[in-house]
């Protein structure tokens, strides 16, 4: 797979709970093309959301190794892994994390200058992202001011804002009914193949991992075809 956005190589993460060692990952391993959409499925606490976490670069890993668009992130500093996410990678989870005091189209500005986009271009970035995502007529509302699967829209237009080649998803539709879940998975789908970007998103949802391009599951420590 040469087009790979994302790769892992044999991740190796071990926890201490007091006198013992707790290894979630042995030598797990990921590759995921742009445009491609990978379900990560597995039980409660079989290390899901630690994978995540290194494949986000928010956690590093014992061992092994993540490659982002071709370049290997071990030897980097904190500040470097940081200007790396604000890159190249987007992240949407069960609940939007939106700031309640900002508006939805704040909402997407501010990540943006965070990176180093101007306010005029960011805001029209944003407008253009709550327009893709069917949620641009509240653009100027807060988050209280909005449902659930609406905030939910604002949450993952603002993960594309700063145009990621890589989505990390946790649980993206897990906090919304089965109809407002189904539109919101199409919507991912869309932006994922439209745009091109790589899609690692881990669901508890059968059917859902089902429409992915490819299901692993996390299993003693390693990925499994599922």
């Amino acid at each position: 797979m040469s087009d790979a956005v994302l790769e892992l190589r044999d991740i190796v993460r071990t926890f201490r709970q007091g006198e013992d060692r707790l290894e979630v990952l042995r030598g797990a391993s990921l590759r995921v093309a742009a445009g491609e959409i990978v379900a990560l499925t597995g039980p409660s606490g079989a290390g899901k959301s630690t994978f995540l976490h290194i494949a986000g670069l928010l956690e590093r890993p014992d061992s092994g190794e993540v490659v982002v668009r071709g370049g290997a992130c071990g030897s980097l500093s904190d500040d470097e892994r940081t200007a790396l996410r604000r890159q190249s990678i987007g992240f949407v989870y069960q609940f939007h994390h939106l700031l309640p005091e900002f508006t939805a189209l704040e909402n997407l500005v501010l990540p943006q200058m965070i990176a180093g986009v101007g306010r005029a271009a960011a805001g029209r970035r944003a407008q253009e992202m709550l327009e893709m995502t069917g949620i641009a007529e509240r653009a100027r509302h807060r988050p209280a001011e909005m449902s659930g699967g609406q905030q939910q829209r604002v949450a993952i237009a603002r993960a594309f804002a700063n145009r990621p080649k890589i989505l990390i998803a946790d649980e993206p539709t897990g906090n919304l009914d089965q109809e407002t879940a189904e539109r919101m998975f199409e919507l991912l789908l869309d932006l994922v193949r439209g745009q091109g970007v790589g899609a690692l998103v881990a669901t508890h949802n059968p059917e859902l991992a089902a429409r992915m391009d490819r299901e692993l599951t996390v299993r003693n420590g390693a990925l499994e075809e599922a």
